[in-house]
């Protein structure tokens, strides 16, 4: 049995989605990116403040329980959103994987040099 591309499946069913509410991320404007983008980017703002509700972050107050399930089904929504807006920047799933990768080298790049200053070139190649 073919194993399947699992993040090109979720980009796949995002972009289904996505057009079922009425967003096509392949056709619009560079205005509209932006509108999309902030609109995304808000909307993932308040499922991280969500996904922080989830977890007992009020030391002060004792009555609070972690609720787990629920602190998963928020970190789906946010990849919900995190997808919709690579795919308004014209991302594909191995276009953010291969981006990822770089990134992800980058960043224990820094971690063996102490990452003691910060530099805004060593991501340019990304």
């Amino acid at each position: 049995m073919p194993t399947q591309d699992q993040l090109k499946e979720i980009f796949r069913m995002q972009e289904e989605l996505n057009q079922r509410i009425g967003v096509n991320t392949h056709t619009l404007t560079e205005e509209e990116q932006v509108k999309w983008l902030l609109n995304y980017s808000r909307a993932m703002t308040q499922e991280l403040a969500e996904l922080v509700d989830s977890v007992p972050w009020k030391w002060w107050a004792k009555y609070q329980k972690f609720d787990q399930q629920n602190a998963r089904v928020e970190v789906v929504d946010l990849f919900h959103f995190l997808i919709s807006m690579a795919q308004v920047l014209g991302m594909t799933a191995d276009d953010v994987f291969n981006a990822y990768v770089k990134k992800n080298a980058v960043n224990h790049d820094r971690q063996d040099k102490g990452y003691k200053q910060k530099d805004e070139h060593d991501s340019k190649h990304i």
